[in-house]
């Protein structure tokens, strides 16, 4: 039987999405200097979100309130997609593997979330 998480840290599905959003702000360091305070960060804001909403739901008490904020978790993920798909139809990146793991992250997120439900 596997261990209970005991901290938002122990959790694969946070895990995944911190590494991810380490990776969206290593790639968003090279998209041109005047998208700065477009793309950039509105990028780096919604994959951010991921991660601190799966965090913040870990501590709530409740499912629904668990729930509540992964859903939000899995719109900030949905949100970044098309960024991602925006930034290489601008040239800005290849970002098919970074879409390949948001997608990974999504289905992770589902997969917890219905086990919260059950």
């Amino acid at each position: 039987m596997a261990e209970m998480a005991k901290s938002f840290r122990d959790l694969r599905v946070w895990n995944a999405a911190h590494e991810w959003v380490l990776e969206i702000y290593k790639v968003t360091t090279r998209f041109p200097r005047e998208e700065l305070f477009g793309l950039t960060s509105q990028l780096r804001r919604a994959a951010v979100s991921v991660a601190a909403n799966i965090a913040e739901g870990f501590g709530k008490r409740g499912a629904p309130d668990k729930l509540r904020f992964y859903n939000i978790a899995q719109g900030s993920l949905n949100e970044c997609e098309y960024y991602l798909i925006l930034a290489a139809d601008l040239g800005y990146a290849e970002t098919r593997s970074l879409i390949e793991r948001q997608n990974a992250i999504g289905r992770m997120l589902t997969a917890y979330s219905r086990a919260i439900r059950q």
